[in-house]
């Protein structure tokens, strides 16, 4: 009726559509209410903020980026307003394939994580492993190295072949660019690859410790594996690669790009890898700051005592 009452009186179209006039101007006078008003609004951004992040966002990633907007609502009107809307992560999964293990037990490292994985700095443990991603030209094999600290990945190689020479590239890779000490420990599991010669020796040439999973224990390695379920169910299975050139491209632009610097993780308090190592290198700067400033003033009162003598 609103429609065509430019063209039609309104009590003639009330008649034919067996409505009441006052019915009519009650409902075109009628006004949202605010909460109402507010759930449009937070539906808008939400939508903005899911397809911004790829669709893989639940609620409480959401929720997280909202606050961090300044917008004040409860994760439950979220979740509440994205069910609604049939808004939701995507998610997918599966056939996993997996390595085989070393049989030589003297080429077996001790697991010094036990399933603890909280780490208080950065390059202090690294975590890696291996994963598998189909194409149409074959299985493309990828390895990542993973700080512990803050989720972030350091070090990626790919390659048609799953071999120690993969490994050793994305290791290089981590340890070029973030310059560890010695004492760093390397964690992984016991594929035939990280008991390699090859791998061991590069661990005790640089002074790094081994550290390994147990025998099909997936828990002892559980960051690495938190990371390539995220991969695959958010990304690698939502493309249908024809080569591995294609996969290699798609992969490092997921990791370096989202991943790395704009996916939240709710284990580093919704906030991605990159920043949070960027939190923490300030906080670290700061106090070194603060450390030369309370060490000032017992150095001016030596150099006075000393002018005086």
């Amino acid at each position: 009726m609103k429609d065509h009452v430019h063209m039609y009186p309104v009590e003639n179209m009330a008649k034919v559509l067996g409505v009441s006039r006052a019915g009519y101007y009650k409902y075109i006078n009628h006004k949202d209410s605010t909460t109402l008003c507010k759930n449009k609004e937070l539906l808008a951004k939400i939508k903005a903020i899911s397809k911004k992040n790829r669709d893989v966002y639940g609620s409480p990633r959401i929720h997280a980026t909202l606050k961090k907007q300044g917008e004040i609502c409860s994760r439950k009107r979220v979740a509440k307003i994205m069910r609604q809307h049939g808004i939701q992560s995507k998610i997918r999964k599966k056939w996993k394939a997996t390595t085989k293990g070393s049989k030589d037990l003297s080429r077996i490292a001790p697991n010094l994580l036990d399933q603890n994985f909280n780490v208080d700095v950065a390059n202090l443990i690294w975590v890696m492993d291996i994963t598998y991603v189909a194409t149409k030209e074959g299985w493309l094999y990828v390895s990542t190295v993973l700080d512990l600290y803050s989720r972030k990945i350091i070090g990626l190689s790919m390659s048609s072949h799953p071999d120690a020479a993969l490994v050793l590239q994305s290791l290089n890779q981590a340890v070029t660019h973030r310059k560890p000490d010695k004492g760093l420990i390397l964690h992984s599991d016991r594929g035939c690859q990280y008991t390699s010669d090859a791998y061991r020796n590069y661990a005790k040439a640089s002074g790094f410790i081994l550290s390994m999973s147990a025998k099909g224990n997936c828990y002892d390695n559980a960051a690495m594996e938190t990371f390539f379920h995220t991969l695959k169910t958010e990304h690698v299975f939502f493309c249908n690669y024809l080569t591995r050139k294609e996969a290699k491209t798609s992969i490092f632009e997921y990791i370096e790009v989202f991943y790395n610097r704009q996916r939240l993780h709710s284990s580093l308090s919704y906030m991605s890898p990159a920043e949070f190592e960027s939190q923490w290198q300030q906080s670290t700067y700061q106090d070194v700051m603060s450390r030369m400033k309370l060490a000032r003033p017992a150095i001016e009162v030596k150099e006075v005592r000393e002018s005086r003598i």
